[in-house]
Parts: C-alpha cells; structure tokens; sequence
C-alpha cells in the first residue's frame, strides 16, 4: 500500500480526536478536550492527504441530550482550533459526518454502516476508498471502514477479541504512532516506485 496525494483521511472524533467521555456525550465546548497530540499531527495530515473528514456517531443529539446547534458550535470550535497549525490553504477538515440517530434506529448513516462514507462519495467524487484509511477507537469504526472498502487503523491499546481483529489493519496507540505508521507506509511507497 502506497499513500500519495489521491488519497482521503477519515477520523473518528470521540476517543480519537477528542478524549471520549465514558458513560457520558460531549456536550458543549467546556468537555471537548482534544487528545495529545491530534492538533499538530491532523495539521500534518493535511499536508499529504487529499481529504480529510470526520465520521462520528452522536446519539446524544437522539436521546434529547444536545442539539445540533449543540453540536454544531463544537464542531466549529473544534475547527477553528485546529486551523492554529495549518500550514496549507486547505481547511484542515474537508467535512464533518455526523449521524444523530439513536443506535436502536438502525440508521444506514450510523456506523457501522456507511451512509456516511456514502455521502462522503457523493459530496467529493475524487473520493477513492481503496486508497482511504478510517482511524476510529472502536470495532464499529472498523467494520464501517472495512464495509467501505478502507484500509483500518485502530487507535487505543484496548485488548480486541481475536474474531474482531479481521477488522483492523493497523493498530496504533497514540497520534504519534499514527504519524509513524502513515510515514512508514508513505516510505513504502516510495520504495516501492
């Protein structure tokens, strides 16, 4: 696998971007803390891949927790913040993918399902997903990577059951170990030519 400018990033956003709030939703601007490292490495990101967007599940919104203006000034904030360290004309994220519906609605736009991916496709037609990679903390942002036709990282150090494990490529604990894997597989391609 060779990365080059053709291809697209796709993150998740709580427990990747953002530290995930256990049993609980980020709400407002005030929970949002990024994870070590994401703002300077998602800058760098930008500076090699053709697309970056985010993917991410929000059944807050579904429960009557938040609301899209909710989530909608997080997202902006969350953006803005990242913009501090691009080095590029682009904005950093090309879009953000968000399903509110609640996990029992079996909507086709809530991972694992690749409504969003779908969407991703239609809004920006270069989007190639044999040459895309989907980072997500979870088994759900595997499987809708996988779905997709995406090439996997997971993000985090938990333990993952051995029938789940057909999902992930990649595993990386931290941004910098995503960095250094995405160097890696650009070397390779390099190598490779």
């Amino acid at each position: 696998m060779g990365i080059d400018r053709a291809w697209s990033l796709f993150l998740d956003r709580d427990g990747v971007i953002n530290q995930r709030r256990m049993d609980d939703y980020v709400k407002n601007w005030s929970e949002f803390i990024f994870m070590p490292h994401a703002i300077e490495t998602i800058a760098y990101f930008r500076q090699i891949f053709k697309h970056i967007f985010v993917v991410t599940n929000q059944q807050g919104i579904g429960k009557g927790l938040m609301t899209e203006y909710d989530l909608a000034l997080i997202h902006q904030k969350m953006k803005d913040e990242l913009e501090v360290e691009n080095k590029t004309l682009l904005p950093i994220i090309d879009y953000i993918f968000h399903c509110p519906s609640l996990k029992s609605a079996n909507d086709i736009n809530r991972k694992p399902q690749i409504g969003m991916a779908l969407q991703a496709k239609t809004m920006f037609q270069s989007v190639d997903f044999q040459r895309a990679i989907m980072v997500g903390d979870t088994i759900s942002d595997m499987e809708f990577g996988k779905k997709a036709g995406m090439n996997t990282i997971f993000f985090g150090a938990e333990e993952i059951a051995e029938s789940e494990r057909k999902w992930i490529d990649y595993r990386c604990e931290n941004w910098k170990a995503v960095q250094e894997q995405i160097k890696a597989l650009i070397q390779n391609s390099i190598l490779q030519n």
